[in-house]
């Protein structure tokens, strides 16, 4: 294989799992604080028994998630095909990629064998095009180096990501890591010193170098990179359990360990810019299953 043909095709694939900080004139205000979406979930009547229809807490948007309930009295759902694990009083967690089609089923079967078929216009997102001046290659000094430290570094996130673990945070209403200047956007296309990149997967949130962050909801600690990934940096991610997980980037410090369970409002590490970034900031991805969400979606009012 030509090496720079590989080289080129290593490093797109790379930095769909890093980010960036974006330059002042770039950031956008702090949105406003987030309407809990437990209260929601407790106090619509969507949610109430004898329930014949599907229930979400959000309507269905590109890059978004969404607690869901199934109708009364069903034994199985299906989203887009693929089972989904019930709770004992029918909530489930779905989402949607940052580039989903523009609709998604959901299919209830229930305990006298009818079915409930429901379908989900799915709203585009509206994603920003960003300039970023950063090294390519993030904490790697040459490509040979890079491609070396890289494939290893990917296993452990997939690794991380395939792990199952127990966890009710996904349930909880998520808070911020950290309050500061958001300094890059979910979903916007990255134009590296020039060149196109893929889209920026998570939220940036600039803040000095050693500012301590907290965990946004309960979870499992899968993955703690104590020796710093080549873009990622020193990343942290957590498990919150329902297919939904937080990945911290660039961190300078990790104060938890993996297989760790921690509670939300938790210190667990320190801002930095280890990895591939242009500036301290803390970069907060979230992915449920496959599909790449913005955290951003947790913390704005439903």
């Amino acid at each position: 294989m030509n090496l720079a043909r590989s080289s080129v095709s290593l490093l797109a694939f790379a930095a769909l799992m890093t980010c960036t900080a974006i330059p002042p004139q770039a950031a956008a205000p702090l949105p406003s604080p987030p309407t809990p979406a437990a209260a929601v979930i407790e106090n619509q009547t969507p949610v109430a028994s004898n329930r014949e229809r599907f229930w979400l807490a959000r309507d269905p948007v590109q890059g978004s998630v969404s607690v869901a309930r199934a109708p009364s009295g069903a034994i199985s759902v299906l989203f887009n095909g693929k089972q989904m694990p019930l709770t004992a009083d029918g909530f489930f967690l779905i989402g949607f990629d940052r580039d989903s089609e523009n609709s998604a089923s959901l299919v209830a079967t229930l305990a006298d064998g009818r079915r409930v078929e429901q379908y989900l216009p799915v709203k585009p997102g509206n994603w920003q095009i960003q300039h970023v001046n950063a090294n390519p290659l993030g904490g790697a000094k040459t490509t040979a180096e890079f491609q070396a430290r890289r494939g290893p570094e990917l296993a452990r996130i997939n690794a991380a990501r395939a792990r199952a673990v127990e966890s009710d945070g996904w349930r909880q209403d998520f808070v911020w890591p950290l309050r500061g200047r958001i300094s890059g956007r979910f979903g916007a296309q990255r134009i590296y010193n020039g060149s196109p990149g893929s889209y920026h997967s998570g939220l940036d949130i600039a803040m000095p170098a050693g500012t301590p962050f907290v965990a946004p909801a309960d979870g499992v600690v899968v993955l703690a990179a104590k020796d710093a990934f080549t873009l990622e940096g020193h990343l942290l991610m957590i498990d919150h359990g329902m297919g939904l997980n937080s990945a911290f980037l660039h961190c300078s410090e990790l104060l938890v360990e993996e297989g760790q369970h921690v509670r939300q409002g938790q210190v667990i590490g320190k801002v930095g810019a280890t990895g591939r970034a242009s500036g301290p900031h803390l970069h907060w991805g979230m992915k449920w299953n496959a599909a790449r969400v913005d955290p951003l979606n947790l913390l704005t009012t439903i």
